[in-house]
């Protein structure tokens, strides 16, 4: 495959020597002639000293992502298959409580494989490819889940918007092996849950809210609950069998209403029509905001709001927006479960926006545990980025 050089700024190699994996434009002091997307690139420092080894996109922003800073290390296909079965491997604990058999393979810069996500549904295999340099290797990265995973079936989920910056188009398909028709059955936690690994959101399900779902459990006994983005209803499910008294699914997807609604009967619960409101989550608040209803746990996990550093504004009055009117829907002593995931919005940051949301709300919250992102969804300490999913489970008190 092509191979070039890239050569850094002065000083802007520190922050590679230190672990982070990206390199952007401004950093580059020469790229290589005749760039092709995704290609091998050395990165040297400004007295041409090897720093780094990565793929290179001259069409994004992030120009390098750094693979190893080995200079004895090829990026080859014994080294992708190298770096997926390590990372398959240090997930091997999730799986032996019997309790979950579905959990993130490979998490992209978290593994050292940047542009990557792999999930595990039970049997089955999805997959995801959102960078040119990635791309290169598709079959070497099949051929590795075929002979590391040993799945019924693999699906490709390549379908996320961010493909096209990187000059790719989106894709799903079935590589290997046959899916059954519908959403397959999987275990988390104890739930039986339903996921559509075809057409769900990202690779089917949002793996890296396992613990807070267990946390919600926790706390459910006896509360009237609604659960605002719910999605395949996952929290609604962890809720009810945690001893809810009721829970509401609120969102804008019918098919993943009805996945939710399975889930619920799945888990031996007797559902109803009035449990599952399709709609926009921010008019419905206001709705059952005008309409005098309460609710004991407010549960807020909203898709990402902001994939640029241009639209963080924009983001946190949408967190803001939200939290105010989950706030304004609690019973005293009410319980609030409000997330973000966007990478964008640090920990601090979010905080700070849902602190502002309080004093909008006139509510006393007290933060009762920091939520974040189950294991195999891992922060690279190196790359503070990989820490994208944060949460506040708070409780109102009185004045």
């Amino acid at each position: 495959m092509d191979h070039g050089t890239v050569f850094l700024n002065a000083g802007k190699d520190k922050p590679v020597r230190q672990g982070h994996p990206w390199i952007f434009s401004g950093a580059i002091r020469k790229e290589p002639k005749n760039p092709v997307p995704g290609m091998t690139v050395d990165v040297m420092d400004a007295d041409k000293k090897f720093v780094a080894r990565g793929y290179y996109n001259p069409h994004s922003q992030i120009r390098v992502r750094v693979l190893t800073t080995n200079d004895f290390e090829m990026i080859d296909a014994a080294f992708i298959r190298r770096r997926i079965t390590e990372s398959v491997a240090r997930r091997g604990g999730i799986f032996t409580s019997g309790k979950t058999n579905c959990a993130r393979l490979v998490a992209h810069e978290s593994d050292r494989l940047p542009g990557l996500i792999v999930d595990r549904y039970g049997d089955w295999i999805s997959f995801q490819i959102v960078t040119a340099g990635m791309e290169r290797w598709r079959q070497e990265i099949i051929d590795t889940l075929k002979d590391v995973c040993q799945p019924v079936g693999i699906i490709e989920r390549s379908d996320e918007a961010v493909r096209e910056k990187e000059g790719l188009t989106q894709r799903v398909e079935v590589v290997f092996g046959t899916l059954p028709e519908g959403p397959i059955s999987v275990q988390e936690n104890g739930m039986n849950l339903f996921v559509d690994i075809e057409g769900g959101h990202k690779t089917g399900f949002y793996l890296d809210q396992r613990d807070s779902r267990a946390v919600i459990q926790e706390y459910a006994k006896g509360l009237r609950i609604l659960n605002c983005f719910s999605f395949t209803g996952g929290f609604s499910v962890s809720a009810m069998r945690g001893g809810a008294v009721d829970v509401i699914n609120v969102d804008e997807s019918g098919p993943a209403l009805e996945i939710a609604r399975k889930n619920l009967e799945a888990n031996g619960f007797v559902t109803k029509d009035e449990q599952f409101v399709k709609g926009d989550v921010f008019k419905i608040l206001r709705d059952l905001k005008a309409e005098g209803k309460t609710f004991d746990l407010v549960i807020l996990d909203p898709p990402k709001f902001v994939t640029s550093t241009a639209h963080i504004d924009r983001a946190c009055r949408g967190y803001k927006d939200l939290s105010l009117l989950g706030m304004q829907l609690l019973t005293p002593n009410g319980l609030l479960a409000t997330f973000s995931c966007s990478g964008m919005v640090s920990r601090d940051l979010f905080q700070k926006v849902v602190f502002g949301a309080s004093l909008d709300a006139k509510a006393n919250m007290q933060i009762i545990k920091h939520l974040s992102q189950a294991e195999c969804h891992p922060t690279l300490l190196t790359f503070p980025e990989s820490l994208y999913l944060k949460g506040l489970l708070m409780r109102r008190i009185e004045a």
